[in-house]
Order: structure tokens, then C-alpha cells, then sequence
């Protein structure tokens, strides 16, 4: 017997992992990266994780699929900011279940908890999951909170053993503890979600984006979790590095919709504007490119955009930029 787990790296999803793979059934951990999950690559730490609680692990990229059937049209709708959540678990249960015949699995399970979330872990919110991933044999098994759920196909047809499952309901996180300190788990993500599409800051960004460009790509979506993001006043947008890493990221991530403002020799931040940007809005990103970099006052400086080099000032007061940024 073998199952598929939706993996986040947390705690509920380790232990539900651990109340399965306890009973000698095989566990694959698949964490469903929608491309939303945060800045950082936490593959290697998800592998050691996932093997601790007695699973292999694999990630499945499905950002492109994501973007073009999920976020800009749920069926259910938005939670408080830019997240789908009904919609998106259900997409991440229905990837899932879409693997079990090459997996050579059975069913689904996950770390979810009746009452712990208040969009998609409801009673009626996980009806609407089952529904929208065609769930229709029951194959989706929540080991947290199994016996507060009805039966599920695994426990039916004996391949679970329901009375070893927990029923944990509600946002207390006691018996999660508990059951960390009897499983010997002491690394592990802290509760708090993690999903960008729940922050005011991130959901703007995508707002102004397609405000302004309907036709969002991976590339796009990933740019905007880096760096200052700006749009400035005739509608072009820019965006400037915050730190060396940042630097690097918008290197490897800029598409053909940016052109970047070269600053030859000096030293400052990656920057980053729109490749029809309008002169007026131009003129702007050069005077913020310069800011960003280790410039003097009342001193113009050469600066590149496409074939082009102009020369340009930076801002004396870095306020004056703070009214562009997207927030």
C-alpha cells in the first residue's frame, strides 16, 4: 500500500505523514509548488523533513498550470487578500490525485485540521475542495482529524486503521505538540501559512501588475516577490534590487517585458524598467536607479538603458521615492 501527501514542511503535515507510514504504508511527499510559497528554494530542508517522518519526497512544479486555471478566476472566490484557497487546495488535491495510477498509489492524505483555518479548513470549505478535485471514490484522507470526518475509502476497505488516526479540531496546537515530543520532531516550519497570496503587501503587487498586463507569466509572478516595486507616474513600472541576492534573482528572472538601467561602473542596485517605458517615466528611473547607488549630490552620472546612455542625477532625499512604490 502506498499514499500521496500534500507536504508543506509544517508540523501537521509531518505528523500526518508519521500516523501513516507508522502503519507500514509507503508515503511519497509531494509539496505542489503553485510558485506563492515564499523567496526560498526549501527543497533540501522538505527531503530531510519528509524522510524524518518516514516519507521520500518529490517536488511538483505546476506554477504555469496554477496561473492559467487558478488564481485569476476561482470559483470560490478570494479570502480576505488575493487568496484563492478553496480553489487552490482543491487544485493541489486534484494534481495529486492525477498522479496516484503512475505513483502506483492508492490515496491522498494531508495535515489539514477540521476548524484551524478559517477559509479552507471549515467543514463545508473541505466539501467544496472534495467536489472541485473530483474526489468522487473518497481517496482524500485527513489523518489529523479523521474522526471528526466521515469514513474515507482508506478506512473503509481496511487499508488505514481509523482507531490509530487523531481528531484534532480547532487552532490550538496541544496535541500537535504532544505528538511532536512522542515522534522525536524538533524541526519543523513555525504555523503561520507561509502562502504569499494571504499578505495585503504581495496581493497589491499582483493587482497593479494586471491592472496594467492581463497576460501574466511564471517569470512575472516570481519577480514580484523580489525587490522594490514601483509605478511610476505615466504607468511604467520599475523595480530595484534591495540587497546582492535580491541582485542576482532579478538577473536570472527578468523576461523580455524589462530592459535593466546599466550603471557601468558604479555600485548599486539591479534595476529593472519596463522595455516601452515612455520618456517621462524614463527619466524618473534613472534619477531612482542613481539613488540606489554609491552616488554624490549634485553630481550627474552616466547611465544605460538599451543602446542608449544618458546622463542623469540622483535624488538628494530618498523620501520623494517612497510615493511610487507600490504598497
Amino acid at each position: 500500500m502506498k499514499a500521496l501527501a500534500l507536504f508543506s514542511g509544517g508540523l501537521d503535515s509531518m505528523l500526518a505523514i508519521k500516523l501513516i507510514s507508522s502503519q507500514g504504508i509507503e508515503v511519497k511527499a509531494l509539496n505542489i509548488n503553485i510558485g506563492f510559497g515564499g523567496t526560498s528554494d526549501k527543497s533540501e530542508l522538505m527531503t530531510k523533513r519528509a524522510a524524518m517522518a518516514g516519507a521520500s519526497f518529490e517536488m511538483i512544479d505546476v506554477r504555469n498550470a496554477y496561473l492559467q486555471e487558478v488564481l485569476f478566476n476561482p470559483q470560490y472566490g478570494y479570502g480576505k487578500h488575493f487568496n484563492p484557497c478553496i480553489d487552490c487546495h482543491a487544485f493541489m488535491f486534484k494534481t495529486a490525485l492525477s498522479m496516484l495510477k503512475d505513483e502506483n498509489a492508492s490515496f491522498i492524505i494531508t495535515g489539514e485540521v477540521v476548524g484551524q483555518r478559517p477559509m479552507s479548513q471549515r467543514n463545508d470549505a473541505m466539501a467544496k475542495v472534495k467536489k472541485l478535485a473530483l474526489d468522487e471514490e473518497d481517496l482524500i484522507l485527513r489523518p489529523m482529524c479523521a474522526k471528526n470526518l466521515p469514513l474515507t475509502k482508506p478506512e473503509r476497505e481496511g487499508w488505514v486503521d481509523r482507531e490509530k488516526l487523531e481528531n484534532i479540531s480547532g487552532r490550538s496546537r496541544k496535541r500537535q505538540l504532544e505528538l511532536a515530543a512522542k515522534f522525536g520532531f524538533e524541526d519543523f516550519e513555525s504555523p503561520g501559512g507561509g502562502c504569499l497570496l494571504t499578505l495585503e503587501s504581495f496581493s497589491n503587487k499582483i493587482k497593479d501588475f494586471i491592472k496594467f498586463d492581463k497576460n501574466m507569466q511564471v517569470n512575472d509572478a516570481q519577480l514580484l516577490k523580489y525587490g522594490r516595486h514601483l509605478r511610476l507616474p505615466n504607468g511604467s513600472k520599475m523595480i530595484v534590487g534591495r540587497n546582492e541576492l535580491e541582485n542576482q534573482f532579478l538577473k536570472e528572472l527578468k523576461t523580455q517585458k524589462y530592459e535593466e538601467l546599466k550603471l557601468f561602473d558604479l555600485i548599486g542596485a539591479y534595476s529593472l524598467v519596463d522595455e516601452n517605458i515612455n520618456p517621462q517615466d524614463l527619466e524618473l528611473a534613472l534619477s531612482i536607479a542613481l539613488t540606489y547607488a554609491k552616488t554624490q549630490n549634485n553630481t550627474k552620472y552616466k547611465i544605460g538603458f538599451k543602446d542608449k546612455i544618458f546622463q542623469s542625477m540622483a535624488f538628494e532625499d530618498k523620501n520623494k521615492i517612497q510615493e511610487y512604490f507600490i504598497n
